[in-house]
């Protein structure tokens, strides 16, 4: 059985699981694990000086349970399949792991075979977050005091602890990114599979 985890990060409202959604339709054989099903109750979420809730952070999010479910994927990845029942052998089983903080935790990262991370312009991503609705809604001024600030701190931290990561421009059309991705992903699965036969 082989098995191939691929990360699809990025900047709140980026297109991440619009890409992600796209590509396990695509790929045989796949599943996503998104990082926003792991956030901590509103009540624990700690405040900063200026009323913020601190969301943008690690801290914010139950990494041990999410790392419990991938380290479940990884020993039994037909059970996370919706269709339990191949017609056939399963040579590459994907696991598409989505989230705005996955390069910046070390014991995910090291598990991904490739990284894609999509960027869009401030004033992109701030009109975008202004039309979402989140529970517990945004306050006036979140985006420019904790989300915006968190999102320039995280990248850097990202950028000098991590490599290999593909740049991807998230004004591009989703077409052309899961063609972009898309592509990349079946050539990684394909060397699996040649490696898998020469063994």
């Amino acid at each position: 059985m082989r098995t191939l985890i691929v990360g699809v990060g990025g900047m709140t409202n980026g297109g991440k699981t619009t890409l992600s959604q796209s590509l396990n339709q695509q790929i045989p054989h796949s599943c996503i694990i998104a990082q926003d099903m792991y956030f901590k109750d509103d009540s624990v979420v700690p405040v900063d000086s200026n009323g913020f809730k601190q969301y943008d952070m690690l801290s914010a999010l139950h990494m041990d349970k999410m790392m419990s479910h991938v380290n479940l994927w990884r020993k039994y990845p037909e059970a996370f399949l919706k269709d339990r029942s191949p017609t056939h052998t399963v040579e590459v089983y994907v696991l598409i792991v989505e989230g705005f903080l996955i390069f910046n935790y070390g014991p995910l990262n090291e598990l991904l075979e490739r990284r894609y991370f999509i960027e869009i312009p401030y004033d992109v991503c701030r009109t975008r977050r202004s039309l979402r609705v989140y529970t517990p809604p945004d306050p006036p001024g979140y985006f420019d005091g904790h989300v915006w600030p968190m999102h320039l701190k995280n990248r850097k931290e990202m950028e000098s602890a991590v490599s290999g990561i593909v740049f991807l421009d998230g004004l591009q059309s989703k077409e052309e990114l899961l063609a972009v991705v898309y592509k990349d992903v079946i050539k990684k699965i394909q060397e699996i599979k040649e490696k898998n036969v020469k063994e």
